[in-house]
């Protein structure tokens, strides 16, 4: 059984049992999470979140990137969001590679080299700085005025707020 097959399996034994509302596609908290992608952040229990309260957008690192920035302007200027939180954390991934050598990974083993970002980093404050500072330079998003980030610390799973 691949990991599909057991994911449709359990889909199917736990049955409609998600609280929230779901009747319209607008987040009733109005706001949109940004985190990253690693399986350790469970942002729906991280936040208390119910169904239908808020849009959780996830990439490498919860980073800011062109492909958020048009997730995030959707989700304000048609589905009615008015606030950005981004969340990323302690024992990143993206802090265990550089720029240069996971493009030339990439490029060893495909012949292309990538034209995208990997955004990698050092210290996840910085990267949590520069993606506030990306979404509120944004020409694109309506409500550049509480963006706020945070790092979500995976062992402890506490957050620290990044000023």
């Amino acid at each position: 059984m691949t990991s599909i097959d057991v994911l449709l399996k359990r889909n199917q034994e736990i049955g409609d049992i998600v609280p929230g509302d779901r009747s319209s596609p607008k987040p009733s908290l109005q706001v949109s999470i940004l985190t990253c992608m690693d399986a350790r952040i469970r942002v729906f229990e991280i936040f208390g979140l119910l169904q239908g309260e808020a849009h959780v957008l996830r990439n490498a690192g919860g980073v800011v990137t062109d492909d958020m920035i048009r997730s995030l302007a959707l989700s304000q200027r048609k589905l009615g969001t008015r606030e950005v939180l981004i969340v990323q954390h302690t024992d990143c991934g993206l802090s265990t590679v550089t720029e240069d050598e996971f493009k030339d990974e990439l490029e060893s083993a495909t012949g292309l080299r990538p034209t995208w970002a990997v955004e990698a980093f050092r210290r996840v404050e910085d990267s949590v700085r520069t993606s506030i500072e990306r979404a509120r330079r944004s020409d694109f998003l309506l409500h550049n005025d509480n963006v706020r980030g945070f790092v979500y610390d995976v062992k402890a799973g506490s957050l620290t707020e990044v000023k």
